[in-house]
């Protein structure tokens, strides 16, 4: 499963794309708006660090708005993925966007038929938002295991499924086990999926033995 890392800030994706585990970054307006910067200057300093899929969301809502928008993100760089919202203007826009070659995160998925008609739209990418399922107390997974037994019923949709709204390593493992194509992590959880007791009291543990030794590896 691929691993995206759902920030648009700078530090965090740097960080993390050190660990080789980084296979993409995905933004929002919000994201965004958190940094307090130029949006094209995130963006470009976004695609240097990462060389996967950088997905950028349009401000317009209508179709024609959404397309323009979207041309002119896929400018910035290369790796740059258009996200679009699951209206009808946004699949509209994902189909023509498509068309031109460019690729599309069709986001704000809640169901299985949305994420089916993102697929024959042409979407490289359909994001369920399963934490803000779950927030209504509906089961986000559910979502995820409903989407990935149709896609894998015709070989003709390509569309990956990208999780999206994890709340905590548990939502990955789930998705993990479903077998969707992604997850967009944000760097706090991505962090704790590397985490555990266990781990940090072995560590411990084998320091305080090795100190008892008096020994070195490196040598002086």
């Amino acid at each position: 499963m691929k691993f995206f890392v759902d920030t648009a800030e700078i530090v965090d994706i740097r960080e993390l794309a050190a660990t080789g585990l980084v296979d993409g970054v995905t933004t929002n307006p919000s994201l965004v708006a958190k940094t307090g910067r130029d949006f094209f200057a995130v963006l470009r300093d976004i695609c240097a660090v990462v060389e996967g899929p950088v997905s950028a969301e349009v401000a317009a809502t209508e179709h024609d708005g959404m397309v323009r928008e979207g041309r002119r993100l896929a400018e910035v760089a290369g790796n740059i993925v258009v996200k679009v919202p699951l209206t009808w203007d946004g699949l509209k826009a994902c189909r023509t966007l498509a068309q031109a070659g460019i690729m599309v995160n069709v986001t704000l998925c809640f169901s299985p038929n949305q994420a089916l008609f993102a697929a024959k739209a042409g979407a490289k990418f359909v994001s369920p938002f399963v934490g803000r399922l779950d927030d209504v107390s509906q089961d986000g997974m559910a979502l995820i295991r409903d989407i990935r037994l149709i896609f894998d019923n015709y070989a003709a949709l390509t569309t990956e499924i990208l999780v999206a709204s994890i709340r905590h390593p548990l939502h990955v493992v789930e998705a993990a086990r479903i077998g969707a194509d992604a997850c967009t992590v944000p760097p706090a959880v991505m962090r704790r999926l590397a985490n555990h007791p266990l781990t940090d009291n072995g560590l411990e543990a084998f320091l305080t033995d090795w100190q008892k030794t008096g020994q070195t590896i490196a040598g002086a």
